[in-house]
């Protein structure tokens, strides 16, 4: 009887040793993965574009490596926390653009810039297509002195090396304040891939920057 009763003792000593080793690995591997998270998050950088309508841009960009996140909303302009409906009524100042988050390990800024000039007609001015208003401007919000540098001197090589017949009008301006747009319209094209807009100018161009930017 006594030796049963050491012996259950025994086994309830290794079962709570056990818990409280479990535990304490659990919390190491735990506090691993918040510290390579951290890591992860630490390295990565921010792009923000417009490019006409930023259901077709956040599609585009979306598809490209080493890109993490793509948000749409408002940037640019003078009024503060402006709605889709505000925007559109070309008053604000803001225009449609995506903000990315990205790898610089896997993909520049460089590559970034060449994408957005390649993807849309940076030589019309307010309008894409028939997206016409001030809110589909061309423009490039810059971060840092670094991003500002890469993008004028990218427009400037453009403009001279006569890849369009008309001059480039992208506007380049620092970012100021980024308005994130309403839910519906984050991954638009993703949720509605059948809809006209989606099917009739969002999908042909994808077809196509898939095609040019394959690698």
């Amino acid at each position: 009887m006594k030796r049963n009763i050491a012996a259950n003792y025994i086994r309830l000593f290794l079962i709570l040793l056990f818990a409280v080793f479990s535990a304490r690995v659990n919390a190491q591997s735990n506090n691993n993965k918040f510290i390579l998270q951290k890591g992860v998050e630490k390295h990565l950088e921010k792009a923000t574009f417009g490019s006409g309508c930023f259901w077709c841009s956040e599609a585009v960009f979306e598809r490209v490596k080493g890109v993490n996140d793509v948000v749409s909303g408002y940037a640019g302009g003078d009024a503060d926390n402006p709605s889709y409906d505000e925007v559109c009524s070309g008053n604000t100042g803001h225009a449609e653009v995506i903000q990315i988050t990205y790898d610089p390990n896997v993909v520049s800024y460089d590559e970034l810039l060449e994408i957005f000039w390649k993807t849309h007609d940076p030589t019309s001015l307010n309008r894409q297509g028939n997206d016409v208003g001030p809110q589909y401007r061309s423009i490039i919000l810059y971060q840092n002195d670094e991003q500002k540098n890469l993008a004028e001197k990218y427009k400037d090589e453009l403009n001279k090396s006569g890849a369009w017949s008309k001059p480039i009008v992208t506007e380049i301006k620092p970012l100021t304040k980024f308005y994130k747009a309403e839910e519906y319209h984050q991954d638009y094209y993703k949720k509605n891939p059948t809809r006209g807009y989606c099917a009739y100018v969002i999908g042909p161009k994808l077809e196509k920057f898939e095609k040019v930017f394959k690698e």
